[in-house]
């Protein structure tokens, strides 16, 4: 076994405790060996003594709750400064605001998007209308183990079916929607319209979505087309970026970028409760000479625009530095940075995982780093942020991942209701006016 390192001078003074602490206690390290291996199935017990390795494996759902947990896991918090404290959450009902759930949107629908409502509406202050295909839902219920939630959500009057017909399908065209006019999403859209829900959410055909908004919403005035906007995590786990267009229009003119500044300097400051965003332009240079046609004739828009903090333009590298609030690019580039980003927690990950060191100094350790790691990989995990923000048209919209699944739907309803709840539709209204 490999000896620990001798310069014990160059390690600070908390660490050469813990070390001495822990070479004393070998029990401990054991513990932490066993806790590592059989995370994934706390509830199994293994009554076996491997005499090699000295490893006592124990019932891990009370051992490594009631030993290893104040033992091993607080004074690491303690050295971190961390904490674990959770508070009680009360939602009063009087506080609860009507979302409109495309049900049949997505490849998991209905039963994903069901069970993400039924979390939702135990976290968030929100009551949903939930359209579909009720056959469907019901029978989906039923194979998900979550009919008995539903009959509970319904009779306390947070969630309430709403009957659709045939629903567009993830691969049709999005003209579909005038053809198929009781489809869930039209419906949804519908409600919104009808002032029945504050605004509505759909992991469904994300092309179809737009169209149905352009034409049952309508386009805020001044607006020529309306974009995808998604949050973006940066160095401040406070203060996410806001990047648009992601994927409504591949093809742009400067005027299209000059509104999507607009449109996301107002969402910024109403709902990410931004004083005075700056504002960013996704370029190959930080010189207002550099970049295309396009960029170029957008960046002396921006200039010029006083209604903005335009702080210049934005290369790849910075956008998640998080010296800019609002970042806007054509839907093609916006696209292909917000399927990159998807990519990155999960290849971090592993990347640590594979550094690691082996044996059991590598398992100490890796106890040490799992808390840390599950809170990168939450920062970087697409899922935690669950949908974007359809700008420019008369209502609030969320567009989910077509393969979200309910902690997507969540993320995705608490950002519908943080647009919601925050006075967004006025303050675009007053955009039009101007």
């Amino acid at each position: 076994m490999a000896s620990w390192p001798r310069n014990k001078t160059s390690r600070p003074r908390a660490i050469r405790r813990l070390v001495i602490w822990y070479r004393r206690n070998a029990a401990v390290t054991t513990l932490v060996d066993t806790a590592t291996n059989s995370a994934s199935a706390a509830t199994n017990v293994a009554a076996d003594v491997v005499s090699n390795a000295g490893s006592v494996v124990t019932n891990a759902s009370s051992m490594a709750g009631n030993m290893l947990q104040p033992l091993v896991f607080d004074p690491l918090r303690r050295l971190q400064g961390a904490t674990n404290s959770s508070e009680l959450n009360v939602i009063k009902d009087s506080e609860r605001i009507w979302i409109a759930v495309d049900g049949m949107g997505g490849d998991e629908a209905p039963g994903a998007i069901l069970e993400g409502c039924l979390q939702a509406i135990e976290r968030l202050p929100i009551k949903i209308k939930f359209v579909g295909e009720k056959d469907k839902v019901l029978k989906s219920a039923v194979e998900s183990g979550l009919n008995l939630e539903l009959e509970e959500a319904q009779k306390s009057g947070y969630l309430e079916l709403v009957g659709s017909g045939t629903s567009v399908e993830m691969n049709e065209e999005a003209t579909v929607v005038r053809r198929k006019r009781d489809a869930s999403i039209n419906i949804a859209m519908d409600l919104v319209k009808q002032g029945k829900a504050l605004a509505m959410y759909s992991a469904g055909n994300s092309g179809a979505l737009m169209a149905s908004a352009i034409f049952r919403l309508g386009r805020l005035a001044g607006i020529d087309r309306p974009a995808i906007g998604a949050l973006f995590p940066t160095k401040d786990p406070g203060q996410p970026v806001l990047v648009l267009d992601v994927g409504a229009n591949m093809d742009c003119k400067p005027t299209y970028l000059l509104q999507f500044a607009l449109l996301g300097n107002i969402y910024s400051r109403d709902v990410l409760q931004v004083n005075k965003p700056r504002i960013g332009l996704i370029n190959i240079g930080e010189e207002d000479c550099k970049g295309n046609e396009l960029t170029l004739q957008t960046n002396k828009l921006l200039n010029e625009e006083k209604r903005l903090n335009f702080a210049g333009n934005c290369e790849g590298r910075d956008v998640l530095s998080g010296e800019f609030d609002v970042v806007v690019c054509d839907g093609f580039t916006g696209n292909v940075l917000l399927k990159f980003l998807e990519s990155v927690g999960s290849v971090l990950l592993d990347v640590l995982r594979s550094e690691l060191p082996r044996g059991r100094r590598g398992k100490v350790g890796s106890a040490f780093l799992r808390s840390n790691l599950k809170r990168i990989k939450k920062r970087l995990d697409h899922a935690e942020h669950g949908g974007a923000l359809l700008l420019g048209v008369n209502g609030i919209c969320v567009i989910g991942h077509g393969s979200s699944k309910a902690l997507s739907v969540v993320s995705a309803l608490r950002l519908a209701h943080s647009a919601a709840s925050h006075g967004v539709m006025e303050d675009l209204a007053e955009l039009q006016k101007t």
